[in-house]
């Protein structure tokens, strides 16, 4: 079995935080000591070798620019102005560019056979010397570094595959916490989208701009990462109408495994034990009862998406922990075809589907 991360804001943290994912999170841990960095983001679960030891083999990695209103610190990369947006983004391509030209356990995924190709260097049995690489899908989480619509080219043919509109509010959509519909501009983008091989990515849109997406856009649907409303409330989450609808379309959610969004009350301060991967088995379980089956539902951890491990269930330290959420599906009775599906084999349908 080989997992898949659907959202992790890799070229960000290396940005903002000069974050070395070719280093282990313990070492990176040991470096930011004394640092704000563990206060601003947590302290470091991703790296190298912990994505290798979770066998993690496939991971959604973002290009995010922070809104400049919604900055806390000098250290992240932020935007006032579309150009800015754009400036940041494209540098956030040349960090990825960088990663995989360089470092041969890194690969850029823009096409199925590149897909396979990774998923090859996983084959059981493995030969001498560990030929196991790790397949980045670019995802652009708020699309404000799309200038104008006519510009989603340009970012395709730089690797972008997987596209989501909002984060809070931006040009295109209404998003968490600024609620609203699509823009003109914003079905002006999902009209241009469509005649490329893109991925649209619900997560943190606004209910309206939602509902009125998914009516538009043809093409593949996710939420990279997303849990149910249902058990924690707020327009980060997803209701039942939404999941079912996702569903609908053939759509995939990746369950999000910050405390805050597992268990209804959770705050920063609280004890990290109060939360147990059987609150993650609560969030998939409870997708699958939505939908009546375990085809939609993934893995989307947003490791050092703003929080770290203090923030995290309790069994989870770093990345290579993923594979727990596995063994207490298995424990809660799930068959082992849908804890595949459900830990790599969903999002692998999707990418197959998706892309050309």
């Amino acid at each position: 079995m080989i997992i898949v991360d659907a959202h992790e804001d890799l070229a960000w943290n290396a940005r903002s935080f000069g974050r070395d994912y070719t280093r282990s999170a313990h070492e990176t841990r040991q470096r930011e000591e004394g640092t704000e960095i563990p206060r601003l983001n947590g302290r470091c679960m991703l790296g190298l070798p912990e994505w290798l030891a979770g066998r993690v083999a496939v991971i959604f990695a973002t290009v995010f620019v922070m809104p400049a209103r919604h900055a806390r610190s000098a250290m992240e990369r932020t935007y006032r102005t579309p150009d800015e947006a754009y400036a940041e983004g494209m540098a956030q391509l040349d960090y990825y560019e960088r990663l995989t030209e360089t470092q041969p356990r890194f690969r850029w995924i823009r096409s199925r056979r590149d897909l396979e190709a990774v998923l090859e260097t996983w084959r059981e049995p493995l030969p001498e010397p560990d030929p196991r690489c790790i397949g980045i899908v670019c995802l652009m989480e708020g699309a404000d570094p799309i200038r104008r619509p006519e510009e989603v080219e340009v970012w395709y043919e730089r690797g972008v595959r997987i596209i989501g509109p909002a984060w809070s509010a931006t040009r295109y959509a209404g998003g968490t916490g600024e609620p609203g519909p699509l823009t003109d501009e914003g079905r002006r983008l999902l009209k241009v989208m469509q005649d490329f091989p893109l991925i649209l990515d619900l997560s943190h849109m606004a209910e309206r701009s939602f509902f009125e997406a998914l009516e538009r856009y043809e093409r593949p649907v996710i939420a990279s990462h997303s849990n149910p409303q249902a058990l924690v409330p707020g327009d980060r989450q997803l209701s039942d109408a939404m999941i079912r609808a996702l569903a609908e379309r053939d759509g995939v959610i990746g369950v999000v495994l910050s405390n805050r969004m597992l268990k209804k009350g959770w705050t920063r301060g609280d004890p990290k034990e109060a939360v147990t991967v059987w609150d993650v088995v609560r969030a998939i379980d409870y997708i699958c009862q939505r939908v009546g089956d375990a085809r939609h539902v993934g893995i989307g951890s947003d490791f050092d998406g703003g929080f770290g491990a203090e923030e995290t269930p309790a069994e989870f330290d770093t990345v290579a922990d993923l594979p727990k959420i596995a063994d207490a599906l298995r424990q809660a009775g799930f068959a082992e075809a849908d804890v595949e599906a459900v830990m790599g084999g969903n999002w692998l349908r999707i990418l197959r589907h998706g892309l050309e």
